[in-house]
């Protein structure tokens, strides 16, 4: 409802006398205040002390440190056998820094991994020189994404999509089977990927343990 009254039009016309009032009020207060910030692309940042720096630091390393547990490993992801994902390589080449796109030494996956780098796989030089020159040089180090640079004898999670593409010019590396994620299959059917197993022996005993143990569940029911 609006008022017509003259004491309404009384308290309008204080407002309008008070906003420059508290305009100028609001002025003074961020000037006083002027020497606590500081600012940097004309955004304001409370300056803070060492002690103040420190611990907001270790607030920061203890985030990132829960965040990598909690990406460290799907309890649940499996490998293209159908059993529990196993680790490809937590110290590529002795540097230290684990495969993957986690680069927590599992080939696992998630919504973020665009590239699906799902497949345990051994470089060799030949790969890698074919690798390089489609447009996917893993031979140079890139410390900025945690990569080391690839030579050969190093184990890594290769893209799914860049195995297949090695495939079919004769170029595919050899592969662990269990170490290499089941979002694989999407990509390259199990008895192709056998053709390159290095623990092909292995996995062959795991499939028939699955296979013996499907069958006795069949009869079952």
């Amino acid at each position: 409802r609006i008022r017509t009254t003259s004491t309404a039009l009384a308290l309008s016309r204080l407002n309008m006398i008070s906003l420059p009032i508290y305009s100028c009020l609001l002025l003074l207060i961020l000037l006083q205040l002027g020497d606590s910030f500081s600012c940097n692309n004309n955004l304001p940042f409370l300056k803070t002390s060492e002690s103040s720096k420190s611990s907001i630091s270790s607030l920061f390393a203890q985030e990132e440190s829960d965040s990598e547990e909690t990406i460290a490993v799907d309890p649940n992801a499996v490998n293209v056998l159908g059993t529990p994902l196993r680790c490809c390589c937590s110290d590529v080449g002795g540097t230290g820094i684990g495969t993957g796109f986690y680069r927590n030494g599992y080939c696992s996956t998630g919504e973020q991994d665009l590239g699906r780098h799902t497949v345990c796989c051994k470089v060799t030089d030949k790969f890698l020189e074919f690798s390089k020159a489609v447009g996917n040089d893993l031979s140079t180090p890139m410390p900025e994404y945690h990569f080391p640079g690839l030579k050969e004898g190093d184990i890594w999670c290769l893209c799914a999509q860049r195995w297949a593409q090695a495939y079919n010019a004769d170029m595919a590396p050899k592969i662990f089977l269990q170490a290499t994620h089941e979002k694989t299959l999407d990509h390259a059917p199990i008895e192709i990927l056998k053709e390159f197993a290095i623990d092909k022996d292995e996995a062959e005993k795991i499939l028939k343990d699955l296979n013996d143990k499907r069958d006795q569940l069949n009869n079952l029911l």
